[in-house]
């Protein structure tokens, strides 16, 4: 079986916004589509509005995409429910006081439900006695494979060739 790549709302947002803006790397939008027509990558649901809240440009892109988006059900809440019981410091994934990072457990319960791989930004704590849980704290507890933006474009064998106007 092939493998297939859940994305945080992260590898989106940095992307787009700092290093492979559409302005300058159109190309990677385009492959991203590819992919996501491929079956190759996806979303949750809980990124997708992430995303989609903020009416900007990539909000605009998002939703005229061919990134799968994966619907909450019965079996990606039972994988939720998995991750805060297997662990109780799991619960400090959810930034409740910033309202941000709640998509963040959706990631990995979409991720255990398709045996997919994690792709985000976001990078462990070692901190020893730190309340502070990522990502891929979570993924290395539950057994979830993860990896960061440049391991997926490795992986995947994007190439970005550069062309003067």
């Amino acid at each position: 079986m092939d493998k297939i790549y859940c994305l945080d709302a992260n590898v989106l947002i940095q992307a787009w916004q700092k290093y492979y803006s559409p302005k300058y790397c159109p190309d990677y939008w385009s492959v991203l589509n590819e992919l996501g027509v491929q079956g190759k990558i996806f979303l949750s649901q809980m990124v997708f509005e992430e995303i989609t809240r903020t009416d900007d440009a990539l909000s605009k892109w998002l939703k005229k995409s061919k990134i799968p988006v994966r619907k909450v059900d019965e079996s990606v809440t039972k994988c939720l429910q998995g991750i805060f019981s297997k662990n109780p410091i799991h619960r400090y994934l959810v930034d409740n006081i910033k309202g941000r990072s709640l998509a963040d457990p959706w990631v990995i319960a979409h991720a255990i439900n398709e045996g997919a791989t994690v792709v985000t930004k976001e990078e462990k704590v070692t901190a020893i006695n730190s309340n502070k849980i990522k990502i891929p704290n979570v993924c290395d507890n539950m057994g979830v494979n993860w990896i960061n933006d440049f391991q997926f474009i490795e992986e995947m064998g994007i190439e970005f060739r550069c062309f003067l106007k």
